[in-house]
């Protein structure tokens, strides 16, 4: 093994939904649907080679005075429903964005009984903040459980058609998910 391979941090997360693959895309790249779960931001998507991604703040971020773009990023492949796979740098605190991007992957595959896996891949080698924070080692200090909440936040609203209880979205108050601070926003 390469010391670069040595060097590189690679979160996997897979999970078993019951919804279709074009129901898990949707959920993935809709804004009326990612406002309902995770952190709930208002995605934006170019889906297409090249395309801007952009991840907005929800009411209860925009309350607490979060402006602008929390996470951004560029989609490099775009195959709906089954592959998205794009940069992700997340703004909301500087040490982060300093870190620069990342690289994000998402697959999704029919497996039977109505079944969908989704598997994310994030690649965070060299962004050790954002590793910590996406792998939810935060969540005592208000930020979030990061991707593992994120995840578990789309298969609740996809299986039962409602968000977790704990989870904040718009009007709903407090802003998590910041790494240095409250409860509820951002994605990842």
């Amino acid at each position: 093994m390469s010391a670069d391979a040595a060097a590189r941090t690679i979160q996997t997360y897979r999970l078993y939904i019951k919804a279709t693959p074009e129901a898990v895309w949707d959920a993935l790249t809709r804004p009326e649907l990612t406002v309902r779960y995770g952190y709930a931001p208002v995605v934006e998507y170019e889906l297409k080679p090249g395309g801007a991604y952009r991840a907005m703040p929800n009411d209860g971020m925009k309350a607490m005075g979060i402006t602008g773009a929390i996470v951004d990023g560029q989609v490099l492949e775009a195959e709906a429903p089954r592959r998205l796979v794009q940069t992700w740098r997340m703004l909301m605190e500087p040490s982060l964005a300093a870190e620069g991007f990342t690289r994000l992957a998402m697959e999704i595959e029919p497996v039977r009984g109505g079944v969908t896996r989704l598997t994310l891949v994030h690649d965070v080698t060299g962004a050790p903040g954002l590793a910590s924070l996406v792998a939810g080692e935060h969540e005592s200090h208000g930020a979030g459980g990061g991707w593992n909440e994120v995840l578990s936040g789309l298969k609740t609203l996809l299986e039962t058609g409602q968000p977790l209880p704990f989870q904040s979205g718009p009007g709903e108050g407090d802003c998590a998910g910041a790494p240095t601070g409250a409860r509820s926003a951002g994605r990842g």
